[in-house]
């Protein structure tokens, strides 16, 4: 199963994770954007009751994944894919009902695409990060860092690693032994919330330094031949040490910190986050 990621639908968020050639949706985060309720994981047990005393085989349909919570926990959630989820918004009275339906059918027709053409992907994410007014050089390292960061948790998964919970500890141990710092830690001295992600905040520096940390984890583990958690734990924090000498290194020479507390949220949120 694939990272979770983050859809928007009219501007809210709608958490999706790729399991078995599709994508499958957060039942809750769909409830909440559709009906504004305060309290969706009620409404859709209310619901999947109803559902259930009309006959619908939901059981069967809806799976459980471990999706990023707001607290930036990975925490069990009903998810559906595309034609169980059209099922639950028909039962759903709310005028934002046909829209999300068109919306769920073009998510899925730009999937399809991007298996047969995975330039696709890079490209849609390089229009997103230019409408967020990212310049180029910085689009660049972020869309290569991407690359880097997909081939270490490819390598991990062959060696063993298990998704989830081992991926987040191996990555915090290469973030600590980079910069000093847990991922958790580098948001809150970025003035982040836990729903923010880091590296869409990071300056160039902090970019090249996440990717050396990463490939050089991913060059020793090959070279080792780490296998399961322990070992590559290790290999984490061996990787992660050579992208955080380089980092003194250059502070050294630079007279500079690499490690910037700036980030791109829109001055509201900064006052916001400041506040808080």
């Amino acid at each position: 199963m694939a990272e979770t990621n983050i859809a928007l639908f009219e501007g809210k968020e709608v958490r999706k994770t790729w399991h078995k050639s599709e994508w499958w949706f957060s039942v809750i985060d769909v409830i909440e954007v559709l009906t504004a309720n305060a309290r969706p994981r009620k409404y859709w047990s209310d619901l999947k009751r109803k559902l259930q005393e009309e006959g619908a085989e939901l059981s069967d349909k809806i799976g459980q994944f471990k999706l990023r919570a707001p607290d930036g926990k990975l925490r069990a959630t009903d998810c559906a894919n595309t034609t169980t989820m059209l099922r639950v918004i028909q039962s759903i009275p709310s005028p934002k009902a046909e829209p999300f339906k068109r919306w769920l059918a073009q998510v899925g027709y730009e999937r399809i695409q991007e298996i047969n053409d995975p330039e696709l992907a890079m490209k849609r994410m390089r229009a997103l990060y230019e409408a967020k007014g990212r310049p180029k050089d910085w689009i660049d390292k972020r869309v290569r860092g991407i690359a880097v960061r997909e081939e270490l948790t490819k390598e991990w998964h062959e060696r063993g690693v298990k998704e989830g919970q081992e991926y987040s500890i191996l990555t915090a141990e290469i973030a600590k032994a980079t910069f000093g710092m847990t991922p958790s830690q580098y948001k809150k001295f970025k003035q982040l919330k836990q729903k923010h992600n880091l590296r869409d905040h990071m300056s160039d520096l902090e970019l090249i330094f996440t990717m050396l940390g990463e490939a050089a984890t991913t060059e020793i583990a090959r070279n080792v031949d780490a296998q399961g958690f322990g070992e590559n734990r290790g290999v984490a924090q061996r990787g992660g040490t050579v992208a955080g000498d380089a980092r003194k290194k250059l502070e050294l020479e630079s007279g500079r910190k690499v490690s910037s507390r700036q980030n791109f949220l829109p001055p509201s949120k900064k006052r916001k986050a400041l506040e808080e």
